[in-house]
Parts: structure tokens; sequence; C-alpha cells
């Protein structure tokens, strides 16, 4: 187990919401609901009154930490040297690029790439002008 909560692996432990405010809220209700074996359509539409931003923040950010557990299970087995290259089958091959370090499509080992891949997701994550976690601080369109 001390493997899997080093910092420095790919496995991030969850991003939480604040208990009492109105994310909290939106999140146990969203666990409600996927986790009763309802429609999964259903599940995610829109309750009537709330915030459509914050809705879809909320599971974008759940969304995030279920793929964080996921991943935090396989990648012991996916390395450099049995993942040469991050790839959807035989057909697709996805490259870096990030206009910093990588300012043009660079292919990758897979583990390379979900490290880099998982950071800038949690950096979008953090960012209050995409996803405030106070209401009322959202960016105007």
């Amino acid at each position: 187990l001390k493997q899997v909560f080093n910092k420095d692996k790919t496995f991030r432990p969850k991003r939480k919401f604040e208990p009492g405010t109105q994310r909290f809220e939106l999140h146990k209700r969203a666990q409600a609901s996927l986790n009763s074996g309802v429609d999964l359509k259903a599940a995610v539409q829109l309750p009537s009154g709330e915030d459509q931003n914050d809705w879809v923040a909320v599971h974008v950010v759940d969304f995030f930490n279920r793929i964080n557990l996921i991943y935090g299970t396989i990648c012991e087995f996916c390395t450099e040297r049995t993942c040469p290259v991050m790839s959807g089958g035989p057909k697709y091959e996805y490259r870096w690029q990030d206009d910093m370090k990588y300012k043009k499509p660079t292919a990758l080992p897979a583990p390379q790439y979900m490290n880099l891949l998982m950071d800038w997701i949690e950096v979008q994550i953090n960012n209050e002008n995409i996803f405030p976690t106070s209401v009322g601080k959202c960016e105007e369109e």
C-alpha cells in the first residue's frame, strides 16, 4: 500500500468537496443516484434549481477521481518497457503537446503520457477560473 500512496506516482488522493458547500451537496446527490441502480441518463440530468456549471464540475471531478483509481491499479504493470507507446489499439497513437515543454505533438511512453495528462487535468480542476469552488465566483461568459 505504501507504493500506491507515493506522491511521486500517478495515483493521487481523491479531490474532496468541502462539507457544507453547494458542491458537496451536489456530489452527495450524484453519488446517491449513481449507487442506487438508477438509469444513468436520469442520474446525470441537472436537478431542478441547480446551476449547470456546478453540476458538470462535480461530475468532472468525480470522473477524474475514478480514472485515478483505475489507473492506480494498473500503473505498475504499464512501464516504459512494457508500454513504450501511448496508443488506442494498433491504429491510434496519442502524442503529447502542451505548448510549454512539448511544443509539437511528441510520442511518449504510456506512463509518461499518463502522468503528464493527469497532472494537466489536475491543474485545470484546481484553476478557480475554470472550476470555482465558491458560489458566485464563476468566470463571466
